[in-house]
């Protein structure tokens, strides 16, 4: 007995209708990225390893455990990206795409980690990333959440997310806090759990936004990251907490908000809901204003950027069950020849016919060849719109008949008339 083969853990298919969301969501970003002038860039899933050791950090989960890496013929490491952010500032950086140091683009595919699939994280997942350059003023980080607020109101979910922003300072900032930091985690080293123990040294930062309750407890009583940032990173806080409450846009200050990834700097923000089980980030992002110069010679461009995550966000649409994709019908027309010699060429011939005349249709030609009982029993199952019909009668008669399946109506026609007969019952104009 052959045994079936499986995907991998962590990876998923991807069904009708699913996909039907799932193109409705990609869309409509998209079009809200283009209104706002945004270009896409589209940048390879294999990349290699050296740019997100660089531009990530290695002392990060995602280099040390996540990674699906792997060396070509010449023993070159090789990565299946974990994230957008590291490939798109390697594109421009080789490609010296900084002709007017404002770029807005934006990225689209999958993205690779090996960690515990659980609901909402899987192990290929897939995300739309934003990312502008060579902007600094805090109007940019504020556009970059009003775009993202208005994904939120046209999938109808801006009322089960929530906004939580945060800075992490400068570098500097963060060396001095890390020191009081880690002598406070020392103290208490007791307490602390396996991952904090682990992450001490390596990453302190990522124990801030540790799940465990008794971790958060203890965190109350460790010196707070917001008092040791500079003026400099205050005034930016302050002025795009100014804009976004300006915009009606609701927030909270999570002083405990990092991201994973050591590339960021100064301001960071998270989309959360806690719709899909234990609260998640549905969008997160920030700035990274040393990453060109990390992964190039240049000087300093200022970057910011963010991704969403595709996945979580049907997870969440689903669950509320606010969005009425229309699925009264899935096929326009369907066309049923009666049988597989004249009536079939016939109906191949038309279909071209109304393809050319109405390229935005869903036209499909039975084979089945059974009797129009049965095809009608097939095509609402398919849920077929209109059923034009091609039989010896209408052949002999050089007519067609449409059938509307929705209002159960049925009309006879000459062939001739076919399209002023479409044009009609479809509301078109030629």
């Amino acid at each position: 007995m052959i045994k079936n083969i499986t995907a991998v853990h962590g990876m998923h298919d991807y069904f009708f209708p699913d996909t039907l969301l799932w193109e409705y969501i990609e869309n409509t970003i998209k079009r809200i990225l283009k209104n706002y002038g945004y270009k896409e860039i589209k940048i390879p899933i294999l990349e290699k390893s050296i740019l997100f050791k660089k531009a990530i950090g290695e002392i990060t989960d995602i280099v040390e455990k996540e990674m699906y890496n792997l060396n070509d013929r010449n023993g070159e490491s090789l990565t299946l990206r974990p994230e957008g952010t590291a490939g798109c500032i390697r594109a421009i950086v080789e490609h010296n795409f900084f002709s007017s140091l404002n770029n807005r683009l934006w990225y689209n595919g999958p993205m690779f980690r090996y960690e515990r699939p659980q609901k909402g994280r899987y192990r290929q997942f897939n995300q739309i990333g934003i990312e502008t350059l060579g902007l600094e003023s805090p109007y940019i980080d504020s556009e970059i959440i009003i775009i993202t607020s208005h994904f939120w109101k046209e999938l109808n979910i801006i009322d089960d997310v929530f906004l939580e922003i945060n800075s992490i300072g400068s570098t500097k900032d963060r060396k001095q806090y890390i020191k009081k930091l880690i002598l406070f985690l020392e103290k208490n080293f007791h307490l602390l759990d396996d991952d904090c123990k682990r992450r001490m040294y390596k990453n302190p930062l990522r124990i801030l936004d540790s799940k465990n309750p008794n971790m958060q407890e203890l965190l109350n009583k460790a010196p707070q990251l917001k008092n040791f940032l500079s003026k400099d990173c205050i005034v930016k806080l302050n002025k795009l907490c100014d804009i976004i409450k300006l915009l009606k846009i609701n927030f909270s200050i999570n002083y405990r908000l990092v991201r994973g990834l050591d590339y960021y700097n100064d301001i960071v923000f998270e989309w959360i809901t806690n719709k899909i089980g234990s609260h998640k980030t549905i969008c997160g992002g920030g700035r990274y204003d040393k990453l060109v110069k990390k992964l190039s010679n240049k000087t300093n461009i200022s970057g910011i950027g963010c991704a969403i995550g595709i996945e979580r966000l049907i997870l969440l649409i689903k669950n509320i069950n606010r969005i009425k994709l229309k699925d009264d019908y899935l096929i326009d027309i369907y066309l049923v020849p009666m049988n597989d010699n004249l009536a079939l060429y016939k109906a191949l011939f038309i279909s071209e016919i109304i393809r050319k005349k109405f390229p935005l249709l869903k036209i499909v030609i039975s084979y089945n060849f059974s009797n129009l009982k049965k095809q009608i029993v097939q095509a609402i199952k398919q849920k077929v719109h209109f059923l034009l019909i091609i039989g010896e009668k209408e052949i002999n008669n050089k007519q067609l008949t449409i059938k509307d399946l929705l209002l159960n109506k049925q009309n006879t026609f000459f062939e001739k008339e076919l399209i002023t007969e479409l044009v009609k019952i479809l509301n078109f104009k030629t």
